[in-house]
């Protein structure tokens, strides 16, 4: 297990200081990738930096996006973090239950805005949801503080070596870009023979098919299988 497998992603924050605060945070316990997704404030600035303190190579360093798809293109878990049960078809996991994920891969972690969180269609990306026990009568965090319960967490099953997850090396996982390929092919069939109707349900159709498939877990040979079935289907038309 490495920290250097590990990447913390901002959706859309909003605040210099959140930004800066979340790279200190990830220096505390050793971890050095952070995506920053269409920043609110311009990216980097004096504020951002100066709450970073000592972190400012996390920062210089980090990749911004305009999308969320391209800043997971070499990742192989997505956790996303909410404060909310959502009733998704989706795995929903506690802190406890990290020690059951694959650190050896690459594991990316989700936070969404300050001000709303993550949308289901940006939750769709994600392997799993994770919510941090807190007070049910006031369950919100600040950003930056969930990303460092989140940080010191996985910091401490690294250094203890806990990890329950148990998988035949033979066996290997399908990278995010590998099921984010099949699943582009298959919606690519799906719309030329116009399935996504009536149109205006065709976002929560395309977010039902990706929860269906990013839970999975599909391994590399599998992913290769069912993109050919959904070649070929496309071929037959």
């Amino acid at each position: 297990m490495s920290a250097n497998n590990i990447t913390f992603i901002l959706h859309k924050p909003q605040l210099s200081e959140n930004i800066g605060a979340c790279a200190r945070g990830m220096k505390n316990f050793n971890f050095q990738k952070l995506s920053v997704i269409d920043p609110k404030p311009i990216f980097p600035n004096d504020k951002i930096l100066a709450t970073s303190v000592g972190a400012k190579n996390i920062i210089n360093k980090s990749k911004v996006f305009d999308h969320l798809e391209p800043a997971l293109k070499n990742i192989d878990y997505v956790i996303a973090t909410s404060a909310r049960f959502r009733n998704k078809n989706i795995k929903h996991i506690q802190l406890e239950d990290l020690k059951k994920i694959d650190f050896t891969k690459k594991v990316a972690f989700l936070f969404g805005s300050e001000a709303s969180g993550l949308s289901n269609n940006e939750i769709s990306y994600a392997n799993y949801t994770l919510q941090i026990p807190t007070n049910p009568e006031f369950k919100s965090l600040n950003l930056s503080h969930s990303l460092i319960i989140i940080a010191q967490y996985v910091s401490s099953i690294m250094k203890s070596k806990t990890s329950d997850f148990k998988k035949s090396k033979k066996v290997k996982s399908a990278s995010k870009k590998e099921i984010h390929s099949m699943t582009n092919l298959c919606i690519q069939n799906l719309d030329e023979i116009n399935f996504f109707k009536p149109k205006e349900k065709k976002p929560i159709m395309l977010e039902n098919l990706r929860n269906i498939f990013y839970k999975m877990e599909l391994s590399s040979k599998e992913t290769r299988i069912l993109a050919s079935v959904f070649a070929s289907l496309g071929k037959k038309r």
